[in-house]
C-alpha cells in the first residue's frame, strides 16, 4: 500500500518523537526491581513495576560499576536516567544512569537533583575536561591536614618522581566549614599559579561525611578551575559530583598521585628504549646511505665519465662531416647556376654587343635614334662605341630605299 512505513521507519519515528520530549531525557522513576540480571559485560537488565505497570530498565557496565548498593529482586529503587526506543525490538525502556535504594533520605534526592541540575548545565561535558600536563613540574594538593590523604600523595609522589614539587594547602574536608574552605582554596590556587595541577581530596567516609564535595560551591569551583583537577574522594565505590566536574577521577588519593606525577623510572626507560631505536635507525639509514653511496662511487659515470658522450660524440663528427659535405655540394651547384647566369647576363648586355663592333647613337638627350625622322639636319648626335664615345652633327640623311624619300641635306 503506499505511505506505508516499513518497521524500521516506524520505529526510527517513533525514536524521534521520544528525543524530542525533554521530560523523557531526564527523569526519575520510583518503582520495585524485578527480573535483575548482570551479564557477564557488565551490563544490567532488569524491570521496574509497581501495582499496574511495569518499565524496562537496562544500566550499562560503566554506570553500573558506580552503584552504591547491591540491587535485588523485590527491592524499592529510584532509577534516574533517559526513556528511548531500542529500535532493533521496537520496545521503549529506561536507560538507567544512577540507581538508589529508595528511603535513601533526602541527601541523596538532594544528590540526584544537584547532579541533574549541573549536569544541564553542561558542568560534566566531556568537551570541558582539560588535559593533565605530562611533566607537571608542582602539583598542589587540597586536603586536609589531618587525614591520610597527604600522606598517600607525599609517599606515592616521591618514589615516582621526587623532583616534583608539593604544595599542600590544608582545608577542612568535612562539616558545614568544608565547602568553603574547599572553594576558597581552589580559587587562591588558581589566582596564584604557583601549580601546574591540582588534586582534591580526602578519605573514605559516609555520604554524610563527605557531603562537602557534593556542595555546589565546591563542584563550581572544580569545574570553572583554569588548572587541572584530579578528584580524589574516598573509595572507589564513592562517587561524589566532583567527580563528575574534576578533569579527572581517582579511586584513591595515592591513584591520583600516580595519576599526576610520572614514573621517572618508567619515563627514563622509555628515553632509552626511544634511544636505543632512534640509535638503531640511523645506523641503518647511515648503511642505506653508505650502500648508496659506495654504489655510485663504482658506477661508471664517476670511474670512466668520458664513456657517457663517447658514443654520442662519435655521432656528431658523423653529423658535422655529413653537414660539411651537403654544403659543399649544394655551394658547387649553387656557383655552376651563377656561373651560368653571369654568362647568359654578359650575352644580353649592350656592352656585349658593343664589343662586337656595334654602336648605339642617341640625341643630346640621351634617346635612342631609331628612326630618321627623329633627328634632322644639324642636330647634335652622340654615339657610344666600346671604347669611347662620339660626338657629331647631322649633315646630311638618307633613307634606305623602299622606305621612304626623305632625303635632307644641311641647309647653307
Amino acid at each position: 500500500m503506499p505511505g506505508a512505513y516499513s518497521v524500521s521507519e516506524a520505529n526510527s519515528l517513533i525514536k524521534s518523537a521520544f528525543a524530542a520530549l525533554p521530560a523523557l531525557q531526564r527523569i526519575q522513576v520510583r518503582g520495585e526491581i524485578s527480573n535483575f540480571k548482570r551479564y557477564d559485560s557488565g551490563h544490567c537488565y532488569f524491570t521496574l513495576k509497581d501495582g499496574k505497570s511495569i518499565l524496562k530498565a537496562v544500566m550499562f557496565r560503566a554506570r553500573a560499576a558506580l552503584l552504591r548498593f547491591k540491587p535485588e529482586n523485590g527491592r524499592m529503587a529510584v532509577a534516574s536516567g533517559r526513556i528511548d526506543i531500542y529500535e532493533r525490538d521496537g520496545v521503549y525502556q529506561l536507560y538507567v544512569d544512577n540507581l538508589f535504594a529508595d528511603g535513601a533520605g533526602d541527601l541523596m534526592a538532594a544528590y540526584e537533583n544537584l547532579r541533574l541540575k549541573l549536569q544541564g548545565e553542561g558542568l560534566f561535558d566531556q568537551g570541558r575536561k582539560k588535559r593533565l600536563p605530562p611533566f607537571p613540574a608542582a602539583i598542589g594538593v587540597i586536603t586536609s591536614s589531618a587525614g591520610a590523604v597527604l600522606h598517600d600523595v607525599i609517599t606515592v609522589a616521591g618514589k615516582r618522581n621526587p623532583a616534583v614539587k608539593l604544595i599542600f594547602f590544608p582545608v577542612r574536608v568535612q562539616g558545614p566549614e568544608a565547602p568553603g574552605d574547599l572553594a576558597c582554596a581552589l580559587c587562591k590556587m588558581n589566582k596564584l599559579k604557583i601549580a601546574d595541577l591540582l588534586i582534591i581530596g580526602r578519605g573514605g567516609g559516609s555520604m554524610e561525611e563527605l557531603w562537602a564535595f557534593n556542595d555546589e560551591r565546591v563542584v563550581r569551583a572544580v569545574a570553572e578551575s583554569a588548572l587541572p583537577v584530579i578528584s580524589a574522594v574516598g573509595h572507589e565505590t564513592d562517587v561524589t559530583l566532583c567527580d563528575f566536574a574534576a578533569d579527572m577521577r581517582a579511586a584513591t588519593p595515592s591513584q591520583a598521585a600516580e595519576l599526576a606525577v610520572p614514573d621517572r623510572r618508567a619515563v627514563l626507560f622509555a628515553i632509552g628504549n626511544q634511544r636505543q631505536r632512534m640509535a638503531r635507525v640511523i645506523k641503518a639509514r647511515i648503511g642505506t646511505l653508505d650502500a648508496h653511496i659506495r654504489h655510485c662511487l663504482n658506477a661508471r659515470a664517476f670511474k670512466r665519465p668520458e664513456t657517457l658522450f663517447a658514443a654520442r660524440a662519435q655521432t656528431v663528427d658523423k653529423l658535422r662531416e655529413g653537414l660539411r659535405v651537403n654544403m659543399a655540394g649544394k655551394t658547387q651547384k649553387h656557383e655552376q647556376n651563377l656561373r651560368a647566369l653571369a654568362g647568359k647576363l654578359d650575352s644580353l648586355s649592350p656592352l656585349a654587343v658593343l664589343a662586337r663592333g656595334y654602336s648605339v647613337t642617341t640625341d643630346e638627350k640621351g634617346a635612342p635614334i631609331k628612326d630618321l625622322c627623329q633627328v634632322a639636319c644639324g642636330d647634335m648626335l652622340r654615339t657610344r662605341l666600346c671604347c669611347g664615345e662620339i660626338y657629331s652633327q647631322v649633315r646630311a640623311k638618307n633613307a634606305k630605299e623602299g622606305v621612304g624619300n626623305a632625303q635632307e641635306k644641311e641647309r647653307p
